[in-house]
């Protein structure tokens, strides 16, 4: 159950580092512009990441953890 736990807190750790990543090049492409055009780039591109290498793993281990 502790190795379970320690995935867990893996993947929450990754899921805050790429969310870190897309507000740190969000304000990077913001800088001096008003451009919405980059900075949608790169939040979907995050939340694409996001989704895939975060919650996809993390729902499995939860339906392993329940089962």
């Amino acid at each position: 159950m502790r190795k379970k736990k320690r995935k867990i807190g893996i993947f929450v750790l990754a899921s805050a580092i790429i969310w870190a990543g897309m507000i740190l090049g969000s304000s990077m492409a913001l800088k001096g512009t008003e451009c919405y055009g980059n900075i949608q780039n790169i939040l979907i591109g995050g939340f694409i990441a996001h989704l895939f290498l975060v919650w996809g793993p993390l729902t499995a281990i939860f339906k392993k953890m329940n089962a």
